[in-house]
């Protein structure tokens, strides 16, 4: 419940707050993601009988935003920002930190969008529906990844509940989660997304950690939006294979 109420603005009952079941909650994380999946593939389904495919190409995008409340967006702008300010570390920090959106942070999330939604423009209706499925699954995971396999940097904020109460126990279960979802929906091309997020994910955790000594909440979300965009390109590969199949 934890996993789904801190990755989605889903109306969800209220529950008592429990660090330590939050800080575990990383092992749904790819549930999380596959629900939202689910609901955009709903979306998918009922909008392409009366819609062109530039307006679902759109309202996609617009729900992922909406289903997430934007967290994972704000996360990347905030982690732009100060990743491309060419500050000293402290300072960088300190970027990330401010509510306000810099010049990089609005340059890359309009990048960002514009690739989604040319990326779901391209993928036909009988794959994008299995690949709406997959690629939250797998992105979500990421972060559960993210949070286990590197130093949280700040003292504070609710990464570093994730980090004090996660382990390698809820990474490989987080793994069984998103390999069964990836596996079942797309088949050996689905457990490759899911290796490829992984060295994707390894990736962009080690260069950042090496350029602050650790990740943040922030950073969170930016692997969760890198993930989004290079797993939806690896698409395309598949449907060529799949046209001398």
């Amino acid at each position: 419940m934890f996993a789904l109420i801190h990755l989605t603005r889903l109306p969800l009952p209220a529950i008592r707050f429990n660090e330590v079941s939050c800080g575990r909650s990383t092992t749904f994380f790819p549930a999380a993601g596959f629900i939202l999946g689910l609901i955009l593939a709903a979306l998918v389904w009922t909008t392409g009988w009366f819609v062109p495919r530039q307006v679902q190409a759109s309202l996609l995008v617009a729900g992922m935003v909406v289903l997430t409340g934007g967290i994972h967006l704000d996360g990347f702008m905030d982690s732009i920002d100060g990743l491309f300010s060419g500050r000293p570390r402290e300072r960088k920090l300190e970027i990330m930190r401010d509510s306000r959106v810099g010049a990089f942070g609005v340059t890359g999330v309009v990048c960002l969008l514009l690739l989604k939604y040319s990326l779901f423009l391209g993928i036909p209706d009988q794959v994008l529906w299995k690949v709406l499925l997959v690629v939250p699954a797998i992105s979500r995971w990421g972060m559960c990844y993210a949070v286990i396999a590197f130093p949280y940097v700040r003292q504070e904020g609710l990464g570093r509940i994730y980090k004090l109460h996660s382990g390698m126990k809820q990474l490989i279960w987080a793994t069984v989660i998103a390999a069964l979802i990836a596996g079942f929906t797309l088949g050996v091309y689905g457990v490759w997304l899911l290796a490829l997020g992984g060295v994707i994910t390894y990736l962009a955790g080690h260069r950042i950690t090496k350029e602050l000594g650790g990740l943040t909440g922030d950073i969170y979300g930016l692997i969760n939006e890198l993930l989004e965009v290079i797993l939806l390109f690896a698409v395309y590969p598949f449907l060529e294979m799949q046209k001398f199949l």
